[in-house]
């Protein structure tokens, strides 16, 4: 049996596409080249590829950034990685100020094909600093565009298609996800079954087959993909409560209205994510929800996310802040009673 990608082979890969495929493209970080290969070793191997345009720099995320967006603003394409995404706070000024502007402050549109790769989340034990999920943060920045990996979408045509958009991106990447394999041929695992959508966020859709309609329909980014999986599991065995999951690829800008064929197969509707709460990607999908839906629906939209607090390194008390499989189980079924 051939063992599946993982995903941070499937990025590694991506990458490695990248450069060959764009004699213009950059990849600037701390300790990207060989033979470290970057903190969770997903740039191993392409210092020795190309050793002209895989650039280990300072420490300096604020300076890594600007040196992205300038090779960018000269017609190049960057690819530029925060060694954690909690670093990506010393980055905001170039990424707001500059990299986003310079699309269309110039009097003309100026390409800007730069994306930032942010290693994120939890479940690590790395403590308070290194374990954020952040993207609430650049949310409803003009011109910049913000992604997130799963295991159901090819990183190739993620990275293409957020350089090919010609406008800087941000792309989380849930550290968890690093050593999980990628799912292939629309197969989760022996129950769920999942299918890549055709809206415009190109969305996953995790379903259980021959289930009928669901009771819920749960909206996550990919890191909770896991997780989320587990809590759908538990409620469909032990509660006989029919979940479907959507993970898009793209979250902001998010078009919530493709998705409503799909949403408007349950009365009922999750969202949820692991940063805290306030100013999130899921509170401004679950708002768009409420409006758009909420004549169908049987109850508001339920939110969950991480809870409010930094996020210890001990894990019994990682797990206690951070959403978990049961903590999305025991929400879900009191919130269907």
């Amino acid at each position: 049996m051939t063992r599946r990608q993982r995903v941070a082979e499937n990025l590694n890969s991506a990458l490695h596409h990248l450069l060959g495929a764009h004699p213009g493209t950059y990849l600037i970080g701390e300790d990207v080249a060989d033979p470290y290969g970057g903190a969770f070793k997903v740039t191993r191997g392409l210092s020795d590829r190309f050793p002209d345009r895989v650039l280990s720099s300072p420490l300096s995320e604020g300076g890594i950034a600007g040196v992205g967006a300038g090779l960018a603003l000269a017609g190049n394409r960057s690819v530029v990685e925060m060694m954690f995404s909690d670093f990506a706070a010393l980055a905001f000024d170039p990424l707001l100020n500059f990299a986003a502007k310079s699309v269309s402050m110039y009097g003309r549109r100026v390409p800007m094909s730069m994306v930032v790769r942010c290693p994120t989340g939890g479940n690590r034990g790395y403590g308070p600093t290194h374990s954020q999920s952040l993207q609430k943060h650049f949310l409803g920045i003009p011109s910049l565009h913000l992604r997130e990996v799963s295991p159901f979408h090819d990183n190739q045509r993620v990275l293409t298609a957020m350089l090919d958009r010609e406008e800087p991106g941000v792309l989380f990447e849930d550290k968890v996800l690093y050593t999980r394999a990628m799912y292939q041929a629309g197969v989760v695992d022996d129950l769920f079954r999942y299918e890549v959508l055709a809206d415009p966020s190109e969305t996953a859709r995790v379903f259980a087959p021959d289930c009928g309609p669901p009771d819920w329909i749960v909206l996550a980014p990919g890191g909770l993909t896991e997780r989320a999986v587990t809590a759908l599991r538990t409620l469909l065995l032990e509660e006989e409560i029919t979940c479907e999951l959507l993970v898009p690829s793209q979250l902001y800008p998010f078009d919530s209205k493709a998705l409503l064929p799909v949403l408007g197969r349950a009365d009922r509707i999750c969202v949820m994510e692991d940063s805290t709460a306030d100013g999130t990607w899921g509170e401004l999908l679950a708002q768009q929800l409420h409006e758009q839906l909420w004549s169908r629906l049987a109850r508001p939209v339920l939110p969950l996310s991480a809870e409010p607090s930094i996020v210890p390194t001990a894990a019994h008390l990682e797990q206690d802040v951070l959403l978990q499989p049961s903590t999305i189980h025991r929400a879900i079924m009191e919130a269907t009673k």
